[in-house]
C-alpha cells in the first residue's frame, strides 16, 4: 500500500502532472511495487489484456471490504436474523449496493485529485469547518476500533478460551504485526487481507449450507419492511456496519499515488479498473453479509430462539443445533474478520488525522492508542457483544459527514476534471445519502418519543 502521506497535500486538489520522461505510472518506491508498476504500464498500454491485465489494480477495494465484513457486522447480521429471521436481508442487499456506489466515488477522487478526502476537505472548506470534520471522524474511528479489537478477542476466548483481557492483549500483538507488512510495500498487506477475507468467506459459506435456510424466507427477505423500533435500530447499526464512514476516507487514500494515471485517458482507464476492483470485493462482502444473516435466521429464528444477540452464545448454540464443528467455522471468520478489519481500521484513522489536520504519529504507536478503550471494556466486563451492536449504531450517524463532502466534491468538475459525476451518479448518491439521514433521524425520534 503506498503511504497516503506522501502525497503533496498543500498542491492545488488536481491530478498532479508526471515528472517528464518518467517511465513508471506508478510511484513505486519498494520492488514489489515496481513490479505492479510495470504490470500496470503494460495494462493501460494495451499490452496485458483480459483478466491479466486487471490483476495490477486489484486490491484497493479488497482492503476497504475489510471494514464491511467486520466483527460488528456479526452482532448485527447475527442479531437481526435471530430476532426477526429473514425480514431484513433486504435491508443488507441495499447496504452493500450503496457501499458499492460510495466506494467506488471514494476511489475516484484519489484517481481524480492525487489527494485523498480528509486532503482535499482540509484545502477546500475553511478551517474550523475541517477541524469539526476531524473531530467527529476520530469518534467514529474509536467506535470502528472498538467494535473490531472487541470482535478479533472474542474470536481468541471462543476458539482457544483464552480470557477476554490477554486475548484483547494478543489481538495487539497480531495487528502490530498485519500492520508491519505496510513496510514491504502494497502487495503483502493487501494479499494478507485477501486471504484472511477468503477465510470469512469459507467460514460462512460452511454455515450457510449447514442452516438448511428457506428460500421462500429468503426471498421474502427482500422486501423492504420493519416491525417496530428495534428493527429500526438493528436496519441503522447494520448499515453502520455495512457503509462505514472510516473506509469512505480510506479508499481515497488507497487510490491516490498507487496508479498515477499521466493523462484523463489514463485516468479513466484507471477508474475502469477501479470499478472491477470494487465490484468483486464489495460482491463478495455482501454474500459474506448475507450469508450471516441467513445462517442465525435459518439455525435460530426458524426454531424460536429469537433472543439469541451474543456472539458466545451462538458459538455455543451453532455446536448444539446444527454439529459438524459449525461453531469453529464461525469461530474462525470472527477471528480473521477482528484481526484484518482491526488493522485497516488503524491505517484509516492515520488518513484522517494527516489529512484533515496535517498530522501524524506512528502508526503502532496509534494501534496502541486505540487498543485501550477495548482493554478498558473487556476488563470491567461490559457484554462485548451488546457493546458490538451500540457502536455500529453510533457509525452510522458519522456516515453523512464522510458521504456529503464526498458527493460533493465528487460533482464538481473543478476538483475531479474529467471524471466528474454524471448527473445520474449524483442523482442516485443524492438519494442514498438523504435515505440515511432520515433513518438516522426516525431513529432518534423513536428511541427518545417511543
Amino acid at each position: 500500500m503506498a503511504s497516503p502521506h506522501r502525497a503533496n497535500i498543500g498542491a492545488p486538489v488536481t491530478q498532479p502532472p508526471p515528472a517528464t520522461g518518467a517511465p513508471d505510472i506508478i510511484e513505486a518506491v519498494l520492488p514489489g511495487e515496481a513490479r505492479v508498476a510495470e504490470a500496470a504500464r503494460r495494462s493501460l498500454t494495451g499490452r496485458s489484456r483480459g483478466p491479466r491485465a486487471v490483476l495490477p489494480f486489484l486490491g484497493p477495494a479488497f482492503v476497504a471490504a475489510v471494514a464491511y465484513v467486520d466483527p460488528g457486522n456479526f452482532a448485527t447480521n447475527v442479531a437481526a436474523g435471530s430476532q426477526f429471521g429473514y425480514m431484513l436481508l433486504w435491508v443488507v442487499l441495499a447496504s452493500n449496493l450503496m457501499a458499492m456506489l460510495i466506494q467506488t466515488m471514494s476511489a475516484k477522487l484519489g484517481i481524480a485529485t492525487g489527494m485523498n478526502l480528509p486532503e482535499v476537505c482540509r484545502a477546500r472548506y475553511p478551517r474550523p469547518v475541517s477541524r469539526l470534520l476531524w473531530v467527529q471522524a476520530e469518534i467514529i474511528a474509536m467506535a470502528t476500533d472498538l467494535a473490531e479489537f472487541l470482535g478479533a478477542a472474542l474470536g481468541f476466548y471462543l476458539l482457544f478460551g483464552i480470557p477476554l483481557f490477554w486475548a484483547g492483549v494478543l489481538t495487539g500483538v497480531f495487528s502490530f504485526t498485519i500492520l508491519a507488512l505496510q513496510s514491504r510495500g502494497a502487495r503483502p498487506l493487501e494479499i494478507a487481507i485477501t486471504i484472511l477475507v477468503g477465510v470469512i468467506l469459507v467460514g460462512f459459506a460452511i454455515q450457510f449450507f449447514l442452516a438448511d435456510p428457506s428460500p421462500r424466507g429468503i426471498a421474502g427477505g427482500l422486501v423492504p419492511g420493519f416491525q417496530g423500533t428495534e428493527s429500526v435500530l438493528l436496519a441503522t447499526g447494520i448499515l453502520g456496519a455495512t457503509v462505514m464512514p472510516h473506509v469512505i476516507y480510506l479508499h481515497s487514500a488507497l487510490t491516490q499515488r498507487r496508479v498515477v494515471g499521466r493523462t484523463e485517458k489514463e485516468r479513466r482507464a484507471i477508474l475502469r479498473f477501479e470499478r472491477i476492483d470494487v465490484i468483486v470485493a464489495m460482491s463478495i462482502a455482501g454474500v459474506i453479509n448475507m450469508s450471516m444473516l441467513v445462517m442465525a435466521a435459518g439455525v435460530f429464528h426458524s426454531r424460536g430462539l429469537t433472543g439469541v444477540e451474543d456472539i458466545d452464545e451462538v458459538f455455543d448454540r451453532l455446536g448444539d443445533l446444527v454439529g459438524a464443528n459449525a461453531q469453529y467455522a464461525f469461530g474462525a471468520a470472527l477471528l480473521a474478520s477482528g484481526l484484518s478489519s482491526s488493522s485497516v481500521g488503524t491505517l484509516a484513522g492515520q488518513v484522517v488525522m494527516q489529512g484533515f489536520i496535517d498530522r501524524q504519529i506512528p502508526l503502532l504507536v496509534r494501534r496502541g492508542l486505540t487498543m485501550a478503550p477495548a482493554l478498558v471494556v473487556l476488563a470491567i466486563g461490559v457484554n462485548p457483544s451488546r457493546a458490538l451492536i451500540l457502536s455500529q449504531v453510533v457509525l452510522s450517524f458519522g456516515i453523512p459527514f464522510a458521504l456529503i463532502p464526498l458527493l460533493g466534491f465528487c460533482r464538481r468538475r473543478d476538483v475531479m476534471g474529467g471524471l466528474v459525476n454524471h448527473r445520474a451518479t449524483t442523482a442516485v448518491a443524492t438519494i442514498v445519502v438523504v435515505l440515511i439521514v432520515v433513518l438516522n433521524g426516525f431513529l432518534v425520534s423513536q428511541t427518545l418519543f417511543g
